[in-house]
């Protein structure tokens, strides 16, 4: 096997580890936006507490937005890298 050919092995190995990785953080993005609709509401009529809660929970939901946005940026990454590799091999 060549250069080529186990660069691209490691690749699709990373590929496969983002693409889960991805996976895990939109399951619990989903469950974070149910947390800060609740906490939203909750804030709308409730106490400080309350409000900070929601501040707090708003946050999370923006971490993991930007966790996501980053996840895909390194997946088109390598998948360019991959066809620029196998463009190599064919």
């Amino acid at each position: 096997m060549g250069r080529t050919e186990r660069r691209l092995l490691k690749i699709l190995d990373e590929l496969e580890r983002l693409r889960e990785e991805r996976r895990m953080a939109v399951g619990e993005l989903d469950m974070l936006r149910h947390i800060d609709d609740d906490a939203q509401r909750d804030a709308a009529g409730g106490s400080a507490l309350d409000r900070d809660e929601a501040r707090i929970t708003s946050q999370d939901v923006a971490r993991f937005e930007q966790e996501i946005e980053h996840l895909d940026g390194k997946i088109e990454a390598l998948e360019a890298k991959r066809l620029e590799l196998l463009d190599k091999l064919g």
